[in-house]
């Protein structure tokens, strides 16, 4: 009990702080989170494999490449990658899912080319929850689908297409959540996609 709060009050300075891959760390370390073991097998190889992501130097690379988009993505809607400090390896190798999940949510955006609007958030969530990532997300993903419209009208027509197209995406795509996406920057956006299996879509899809 007392380590929980002390990681609850870590977690809290994390936030705070706006260090988000130690807030997910940390709090997933207090909720023990617990992942299907099918997935947690594929995941095997991903521990202790966090690159710091540098959104500065990925703003300097090719226009087009992958790591140019995600930089112009996370600056556009003001975002922060969510890195992991030093101290936390030994919880972050615990939670290489809860990690990983997060770290590829932004990712996940430009490569599917969904904005961060309901209607874009819904399209990544009905694409991890039709890779089977975890049981939860198919339940956030119900929640979504009633929640969206209500808290956007004017959205709905998207809300809806885009929950399609993510749940068409995450049945026609391999596993993805293993992938060391962070090692393919340099390469061009339209590159990476054919190399998943991705349609190239265009970045301003709503």
């Amino acid at each position: 009990m007392l380590i929980k709060f002390q990681n609850l009050n870590r977690a809290l300075q994390a936030l705070k702080s706006e260090n988000l891959g130690d807030f997910a760390i940390l709090k997933a370390d207090i909720l023990g989170a617990r992942i299907n073991p099918n997935i947690a097998s594929k995941l095997q190889p991903l521990i202790g494999y966090h690159p710091l992501i540098d959104l500065e130097k990925l703003s300097h690379y090719p226009k087009d490449s992958f790591g140019r988009e995600y930089a112009d993505h996370m600056k556009i809607n003001q975002l922060k990658p969510f890195n992991v400090s030093p101290e936390l390896e030994e919880a972050a190798q615990r939670n290489v899912f809860a990690l990983r999940y997060v770290v590829t949510h932004d990712i996940f955006h430009v490569l599917l080319g969904f904005d961060t609007s309901y209607a874009g958030e819904i399209g990544v969530l009905a694409f991890a929850a039709e890779q089977n990532y975890s049981k939860s997300l198919k339940i956030s993903l119900w929640l979504a689908t009633i929640l969206y419209p209500l808290l956007a009208p004017r959205q709905i027509k998207a809300i809806f297409a885009n929950l399609h197209q993510g749940q068409k995406l995450g049945k026609t795509t391999e596993f993805l959540l293993d992938y060391r996406f962070e090692a393919h920057w340099q390469e061009p956006l339209k590159d990476v996609r054919v190399s998943l299996g991705l349609p190239d879509i265009p970045s301003t899809q709503h």
